[in-house]
């Protein structure tokens, strides 16, 4: 019973087994780790290495619980060198599974197989076999139903492994770490050196040339307070490979840090980088960061949390200090390109945006605190029409560019001529039953005969009227609601049209988005994609939905499957169509900082209202902003 309880702290699900077996092997100096996982871990975690190995007396008294731990005084407790160090992981994981350690230690005749099943030890004997240790594990909670019917899907739950071993490979670039899935080796990472060509190999060329190189070092005070002699070599080091502005995540998932090579979460590194990134990044979205700390290892606490996934530093404030001036003062002397300069073929960025000073170029008639009219002149008040959308406030994905970017048709911008990127592709997709709700509580009834074009504000927004009342209209999300619909009817019918391309668009995935693509591949062919793998780890895109240019599809597939790998729970067939026709269409929509001649606008607003939910975008946002003839009346103190 007191190894199941401690199992529900240490195991929480195969990822868990991995990552603690995976610690025990780098402890005993292992450099080549093989990891095979069937049905994502609940029917098979092995883990081989090549380490010191145990010796017989050694491996019979490995499952007793705390046998294994490498604190031998109190005093070890505050200066914890190895990943493991409770000798909770093989009691635990034996407790809850049908586990076989086989290993033989230096100078050993014979290995030695120790077979558990619940606790209860099955059987001993002596076999032949190379210096190391390999331990199998089947049958993950066999005897917890209960904690086994909350394990997810077989490919989420192989997400979660591919996740662990990329971090220790990550951590540990002198190793090798192979990870063998069902019917297919995920990966093999051969030790490298140095960090960089570690980087290579998870992520690709692509990402690790948008990547700027910091190091820093950093002598640790005295605990009196006084300087301490730098010739001690009590410093922190950080070493780390952090994104240019043009970098730009919707979460933070490609935030890793490392302390003294263990993976962690820490709310004060955390901290520390998004006030790097302040004034850097628009609100909302987040860098490619890789933080590797060294210091003394009585200045780090790893003994806050059962998972040793959180830490706590003795001088918070000087390593909260020290990480965000080494960013900051690596991002300026990088000084990365403006995003509208010319890329490297095959990247796509997004601009990186310093809000400008309110003026005649840069009205400031959508903030919440002081709305102007159309003029930029006459202020608006707060209870005019629907309630001012948090969507619409000034966001920092507005931009103007040096010169107006013009069009000759709808729906999709001249290639080459996209000045601003899609401003809500990062935002939540609303669900069927919510686009119900936001229709139905709306009050606007607008008819194509009676709206009238009346121009553009910065070439973003159409200005229309209707019977006396004054219309806003972000021309984005009404060209993205009609594309929604129109790739979901298609969809529906089976003839999404697609182009062909001239020459395959390569595009790199990192180890745990190919797991998730291998599920998404039907669906995407189903919406007018045709992508079959090509090498690994990239992917062969032949064709596109009609809409959609080349230079969206490898943005619109990364933030698809960033998405997907928030997902609390399996996604549905459904939901999966609508994720997909709403990335297509938020790539396709004509942008803004676009102009519109007066026939686009008319068309624009025709096929707007043609659709079922002409009020809102598929993310959520307001399309259509209504100002009744007596608020503006009201506004101009007329009545």
């Amino acid at each position: 019973m007191a190894n199941k309880i401690a199992a529900g702290e240490v195991v929480e699900r195969p990822a868990s087994v991995v990552k603690e077996l995976m610690e025990n092997s780098l402890d005993a100096g292992a450099r080549n780790l093989e990891i095979t996982v069937q049905a994502g871990g609940k029917r098979l975690i092995r883990v081989l290495d090549d380490g010191e190995g145990m010796t017989p007396d050694d491996a019979l008294m490995a499952f007793e619980r705390h046998a294994t731990s490498k604190i031998r005084r109190a005093e070890d407790l505050s200066r914890i060198h190895t990943l493991g160090f409770r000798g909770e992981a093989l009691p635990s994981i034996g407790g809850v599974s049908r586990l076989l350690m086989e290993t033989r230690a230096e100078g050993e005749r014979v290995g030695t197989a120790v077979e558990i099943a619940g606790s209860r030890m099955v059987g001993v004997r002596e076999i032949a076999r190379a210096v190391g240790t390999t331990l199998t594990v089947r049958d993950l909670f066999f005897n917890l139903p209960a904690r086994k019917k909350f394990l997810r899907a077989d490919r989420t739950e192989l997400g979660h492994v591919v996740n662990v071993v990329t971090q220790y490979a990550l951590a540990h670039p002198e190793g090798r770490f192979s990870l063998a899935g069902p019917g297919a080796r995920q990966f093999d990472f051969q030790a490298v050196d140095p960090l960089r060509d570690r980087l290579f190999q998870v992520f690709g060329a692509d990402l690790l040339r948008r990547l700027v190189e910091l190091e820093e070092e950093l002598p640790l005070p005295s605990h009196s307070g006084s300087p301490r002699d730098p010739r001690s070599g009590e410093k922190v080091r950080i070493h780390a490979f952090v994104s240019k502005p043009e970098v730009q995540k919707p979460n933070r998932q490609s935030l890793y840090f490392f302390v003294n090579r263990r993976m962690v979460r820490d709310r004060i590194l955390m901290h520390a980088l998004g006030e790097a990134y302040r004034r850097i990044l628009p609100d909302g979205t987040f860098p490619v960061a890789l933080v590797f700390i060294e210091m003394p290892f009585g200045e780090v606490d790893v003994n806050v949390h059962p998972s040793k996934t959180e830490v706590r530093f003795r001088r918070q404030s000087m390593i909260h200090d020290c990480l965000r001036e080494a960013v900051r003062k690596a991002l300026m002397e990088a000084r990365p390109q403006a995003a509208f300069s010319i890329q490297p073929e095959g990247i796509e960025v997004e601009p990186t945006i310093v809000p400008e000073t309110p003026g005649p170029r840069s009205p400031t008639w959508l903030s919440r605190s002081g709305r102007t009219g159309v003029a930029g002149t006459a202020p608006l008040p707060l209870t005019v029409g629907e309630p001012v959308p948090a969507g619409l406030e000034p966001r920092s994905d507005l931009q103007t560019p040096d010169g107006p970017a013009a069009t000759d048709a709808l729906p999709a911008p001249a290639p080459g001529r996209d000045p601003s990127p899609p401003i809500c592709a990062a935002a939540a997709l609303v669900s069927r039953e919510q686009a119900e709700a936001i229709q139905a509580a709306s009050s606007i009834t607008i008819s194509p005969a009676h709206i009238h074009p009346l121009g553009q504000i910065e070439d973003s927004f159409i200005v229309a009227s209707d019977r006396g009342s004054l219309l806003i209209i972000d021309q984005h999300v009404a060209h993205e609601r009609v594309l929604f619909e129109k790739v979901l009817r298609q969809r529906g019918q089976g003839r999404v049209e697609s182009q062909r391309l001239l020459l395959p668009l390569i595009v790199e995935l990192n180890p745990r988005q190919q797991i998730l693509l291998d599920d998404l591949t039907p669906e995407l062919n189903a919406c007018g994609f045709e992508v079959e793998p090509f090498g690994r780890r990239t992917l062969a895109v032949k064709a596109l939905p009609a809409d959609l240019s080349a230079s969206d599809c490898s943005r619109l597939l990364g933030e698809l499957l960033e998405g997907l790998e928030n997902e609390a729970r399996e996604v549905s067939l459904e939901r999966l169509q609508e994720k997909i026709a709403a990335s297509v269409a938020c790539h396709a929509a004509i942008k803004i900082n676009t102009h519109l001649d007066r026939s686009k606008m008319v068309w624009l607003i025709d096929e707007l209202l043609k659709t079922r939910y002409p009020m809102t975008c598929p993310h959520g946002r307001p399309v259509i902003l209504r100002y009744e003839k007596n608020e503006i009346l009201k506004a101009f103190k007329r009545i």
